[in-house]
């Protein structure tokens, strides 16, 4: 498994703790053995061979890309057959008055921009849906009802630090696909 853009690793770490065979690639080398530091996703090559890797994962990181494509490119080429990508973004609708507060933020997603992304570059059964960033909705389901009720309040116009206020309203995509 690779993790495409993993920074500091939080993600990366969670994989390897769950037992995958994981490494990262990230723009910032930290001097980690699993993570291949230095890589431009919008320009590098992926250090990997073709028809290698079972799973990319890729959180927060293509709203930052002016350009998608390299990055898509060399997901396709070096997922194995039948291999999987999960992208996840910052969902455009609910977000849309906070979003460029973060600089870096360069291309905004939708859940259907998301899903053609990644059919234009070949994935099959993309599937992409708004993403709940709160684990008690995982847990229990049924505290989407109170989420959903704060959703009627329209998007988020300026960031709350009570995460469980600020993300029943702030979602985020998520998307995959099979090469």
């Amino acid at each position: 498994m690779i993790d495409l853009g993993c920074g500091r690793g939080d993600f990366l770490y969670a994989f390897q703790r769950a037992g995958l065979s994981a490494v990262g690639v990230d723009a910032e080398d930290l001097g980690r053995k699993d993570i291949i530091g230095n890589i431009n996703l919008e320009t590098d090559r992926l250090p990997f061979e073709d028809n290698s890797v079972d799973v990319i994962f890729n959180k927060s990181i293509m709203e930052h890309l002016h350009n998608p494509d390299n990055m898509l490119k060399e997901s396709y080429r070096v997922l194995k057959q039948g291999g999987r990508i999960i992208s996840m973004v910052p969902d455009w609708h609910t977000c849309m008055y906070i979003y460029y507060d973060d600089h870096t933020h360069v291309q905004p997603y939708t859940k259907t921009g998301l899903r053609d992304c990644l059919r234009i570059y070949g994935f099959k059964n993309v599937e992409s849906e708004q993403f709940y960033q709160l684990p008690i909705v995982w847990k229990y389901p049924c505290v989407k009802i109170i989420c959903r009720f704060l959703r009627l309040l329209g998007p988020v116009k300026k960031v709350n630090k009570n995460k469980f206020y600020r993300f029943s309203r702030e979602l985020i995509l998520l998307a995959s696909g099979i090469k």
